[in-house]
């Protein structure tokens, strides 16, 4: 699910901190059948339009203040697949770079703190959306107090971690993809088919961002045009291959489930066989911000959430369902403050080992 495992730093950041490291996935277990600035006081309002946003002018630049604590790397980290995802980087002065397809075109975004407010700079035709949609990006439209913990671990990881906020992308088919190529597999075989899949036919991403490697992800039709040899030298099978093709020849109509609640943003995205409750949660949770859209179907998250809150690390969905009953409308928040306490069970097994097709 998002944002699965905890940062390694444990300290809680303020606005004018440095962040703790981006969290990583774990396995996927299921397969379901510009130099013009704008000051900016408040978190609404598009940024203004000015500069040429193409490839290799100068950026567009918006400043933003957010309501309360921003922990960027909390924030941002479910974002990243991968170490090496070519759509997402994080250098050592704490800057995060996003490159992404939006309703405009390609773009790439620019985020860090400085004092307590957020700097963004993009480039590209899709610059002034990633800067109008940037206050949902960081969570602005996430509401952390409507959660109430009803268990004393939750309550200290939310005291220890003010800067945790749902980001909201508003951009489907870029977490639906790569959560569909988790499907079954280790996180490591879904994140080196990304990365392959990504560099190979995917687009360098507007900007200066050729020292960072960065890429824009195919648009539907470039997914479609990808060759079966390819799906299989990136060690993808038939089923998730033939999931992300049915996917992308009705991409936007499955893009209008990030302006849906969430039941029907569910079922719209589960209309197309491949995808089910697993892979749906995991999409969602990203382009809506969704906070009761709860991963079922997962390997480890209901022995997680047993374990931490019931001290029962063999949980099924159905016990792990029943002991998030009290945080309903909540629970994805639950069980992300849950990975992010640490409280998980030792591990009992050897690794999974990965597959690899590349061969047959």
């Amino acid at each position: 699910m998002a944002g699965r495992f905890a940062p390694r730093s444990a300290r809680a950041t303020l606005p004018h901190q440095p962040a703790a490291p981006a969290p990583l996935r774990a396995a996927d277990p299921s397969q379901d059948g510009p130099p013009l600035r704008e000051a900016e006081p408040s978190h609404g309002g598009p940024p203004l339009r000015g500069a040429d946003p193409s490839q290799e002018g100068p950026p567009l630049t918006r400043e933003w203040t957010p309501p309360g604590p921003l922990d960027l790397r909390l924030v941002l980290g479910p974002l990243r697949r991968g170490p090496a995802d070519p759509t997402f980087r994080m250098v050592a002065d704490g800057t995060f770079w996003r490159a992404t397809r939006t309703p405009e075109g390609p773009g790439t975004l620019r985020v860090a703190a400085r004092g307590d407010r957020i700097e963004a700079a993009a480039w590209g035709p899709g610059a002034d959306w990633l800067l109008a949609g940037l206050p949902a990006l960081l969570g602005a439209d996430d509401d952390p107090d409507a959660f109430v913990p009803r268990h004393r671990l939750l309550a200290l990881t939310r005291h220890r971690r003010p800067g945790l906020r749902l980001l909201r992308t508003g951009l489907v088919m870029e977490s639906l993809i790569p959560s569909i190529l988790e499907q079954k597999v280790t996180t490591d075989e879904a994140y080196r088919a990304w990365r392959h899949l990504v560099r190979r036919f995917g687009t360098p991403a507007p900007g200066p961002t050729a020292d960072l490697g960065l890429h824009v992800m195919p648009d539907p039709r470039g997914w479609a045009m990808i060759p079966s040899w390819e799906w299989h030298r990136a060690n993808v099978d038939a089923k998730r291959s033939s999931t992300i093709l049915r996917a992308v020849r009705v991409a936007r109509r499955l893009e209008e489930a990030a302006t849906m609640n969430l039941p029907e943003a569910l079922a719209r995205l589960e209309l197309i066989p491949g995808i089910g409750p697993w892979t749906s949660a995991e999409t969602l949770q990203r382009s809506n911000g969704a906070p009761d859209a709860v991963t079922v179907g997962d390997l480890h998250l209901p022995g997680i959430v047993g374990h931490a809150l019931a001290d029962h690390r063999d949980a099924d969905d159905e016990e792990m369902l029943t002991l998030l009953t009290p945080y309903e409308g909540q629970r994805h928040r639950a069980t992300r403050l849950i990975l992010l306490s640490g409280h998980t069970p030792k591990r009992r097994a050897p690794r999974m080992t990965p597959g690899n097709i590349t061969h047959l």
